[in-house]
């Protein structure tokens, strides 16, 4: 399956993560509520184990090699969703963005081919540098 993901396919038409490997806890969103507050858990906590996940290994390699906040020293990743008073719809979030991170990682970087400036690009740039000092020579005073 890493050959596929090297050739450009999209990585949401390929699989998805399991449900077993994504761990989601609902806990008590921050912020103002009313009364409701402190008695429902609305916010959303997953946790995705990346080196125990079934991804493919340059995938995770990818992930982990992310500077992203989201992602700790242990290699887990931590999405808290909040945006809604709805539990399902916090957990449909949370869930959306894990599959977004992920995708971003599938993504393989096209590989950097080193090339040199043509004859007369140099031309160009030499060009305008002589033009610039030119310009500023002509501004300089008569007796420097």
């Amino acid at each position: 399956m890493p050959a596929l993901f090297a050739r450009g396919f999209a990585y949401s038409r390929l699989m998805r993560i399991p449900e077993h490997e994504i761990d989601i806890t609902a806990v008590r969103a921050q912020g103002a509520g009313g009364q409701n507050v402190n008695k429902v858990s609305n916010a959303v906590h997953l946790r995705f184990d990346v080196r125990a996940s079934s991804l493919p290994e340059a995938v995770k390699a990818r992930l982990l090699a992310r500077g992203d906040q989201r992602i700790t020293r242990e290699g887990v990743v931590v999405i808290k969703a909040q945006q809604s008073r709805s539990l399902e719809k916090n957990r449909e979030d949370a869930i959306a963005r894990l599959h977004e991170l992920v995708a971003a990682a599938a993504h393989v970087p096209k590989a950097r081919r080193a090339t040199r400036p043509t004859r007369s690009s140099k031309r160009r740039r030499l060009e305008g540098k002589k033009r610039h000092s030119q310009l500023k020579a002509a501004r300089r005073g008569v007796f420097e």
